[in-house]
């Protein structure tokens, strides 16, 4: 049985590594812009290696590749097309009716969520934090951060590109965009705790049971 799941779990992955994979190409090949594309898609050519050369020493919970699955899906589709021309957000944008693109806060909403479920795995597997509330606090501190970082290599890339950045900046002449973008990652944290954190919690103790590395 042991067997059985893990063969399952492993096919699982590889499969959605496939895609992943696929998409890159497809996107790469298909790019509106070519810079804005490698820039848009770097977290998911660094993400790609470091989960598969840390799966045998530190397997995730599936909920936590699934997160990091839709990410990396939404970073490579707007890489694409760039942010301000996904045809989703134009979908969205008419259904709002809205006049402006909102592909981006989509992104920034998964850039809190999966980072969310990310800092509590290693936070819980790795007994680094004592109580619930504790945990919550510093996973909001460390989304913040990173989207905060994010945000200053979008202006350090506005400082070095000049116009030719306004492809990766995406703010479509939306002079709050940034605390915007900010505010989307702290709600895509807010929604990983709240409505994942027991299911998340399950599964961490579930998957103490496997060996995954067979």
């Amino acid at each position: 049985m042991v067997n059985s799941r893990s063969n399952g779990y492993i096919q699982t992955l590889i499969a959605a590594l496939v895609v992943i994979i696929g998409l890159l190409v497809y996107s790469g090949l298909n790019a509106y812009d070519r810079l804005t594309w490698l820039m848009e898609v770097i977290p998911v050519l660094i993400a790609l290696p470091i989960l598969a050369r840390t799966y045998r020493s530190f397997p995730l919970t599936s909920l936590l590749y699934g997160a990091i699955f839709i990410h990396m899906i939404v970073l490579i589709f707007g890489g694409m097309y760039t942010y301000a021309r996904v045809p989703l957000g134009f979908e969205i944008a008419q259904w709002l009716d809205i006049d402006r693109n909102p592909y981006d806060k989509i992104g920034h909403f998964m850039q809190g969520f999966a980072p969310a479920l990310i800092a509590r795995e290693i936070l819980i597997r790795g007994n680094y934090v004592n109580g619930r509330r504790m945990l919550n606090f510093i996973v909001i501190c460390i989304v913040l951060a990173i989207s905060a970082s994010y945000e200053l290599i979008e202006w350090a890339t506005a400082l070095w590109m000049g116009q030719g950045a306004d492809e990766f900046l995406g703010t479509q002449g939306y002079v709050w965009d940034t605390q915007s973008d900010m505010f989307f990652a702290l709600i895509g944290a807010g929604t990983a705790i709240v409505c994942c954190a027991r299911f998340h919690d399950r599964l961490i103790q579930r998957m103490s049971k496997y060996d995954y590395s067979r």
